[in-house]
């Protein structure tokens, strides 16, 4: 599968809007399927954030899981790897959580179960990224099989209002 390339300059302002609504103290209006992603730069060492959509969580707020929709070339992707403590902000809720990458067939269940649910956005998403998908079952777990599925797992259940620490 080519993964697009992940957008650059003036267009990624749209992709990158939802940061000021975060940072406006206005989380909450984009509700529990979305997440602010607070992570450290490979390169640069300081901390850069992504507003990502939440495609599985629990119900008691222990994990959120969401996928790489550029694929391995994103930058939050690649540093996340590199460091996987990060920072997340759910709403108005914040958490230090460690991320790890699903195994294949925990990839492809949630998956499945996300675009069960949520067919007409996945649809929209993956045309608007630029992907070329089979929408069917099978071509959604070949999708599923290749696409990076990251889970957060939270580290401490008790909110944090700290950010991470730039060095």
């Amino acid at each position: 599968m080519k993964f697009p390339d992940p957008p650059r300059g003036a267009k990624a302002i749209p992709w990158r809007l939802p940061i000021w609504f975060y940072r406006a103290g206005l989380g909450w209006l984009l509700g529990n399927r979305m997440l602010l992603l607070s992570h450290t730069g490979r390169k640069s060492g300081k901390i850069r954030q992504n507003v990502l959509e939440v495609i599985d969580s629990t119900t008691d707020k222990q994990s959120y899981t969401v996928v790489s929709g550029f694929g391995p070339k994103s930058d939050w992707y690649q540093n996340i790897s590199l460091n996987p403590d990060v920072e997340l902000q759910v709403g108005m809720e914040k958490y230090r959580a460690t991320a790890y990458h699903l195994d294949l067939d925990e990839s492809e269940k949630v998956f499945l179960d996300y675009v069960n649910k949520f067919p007409r956005v996945f649809r929209s998403l993956a045309n608007l990224i630029g992907y070329e998908i089979d929408h069917t079952p099978e071509g959604y777990r070949e999708f599923a099989r290749q696409i990076p599925i990251i889970k957060f797992a939270i580290k401490d259940p008790r909110k944090t209002n700290h950010m991470l620490k730039e060095e």
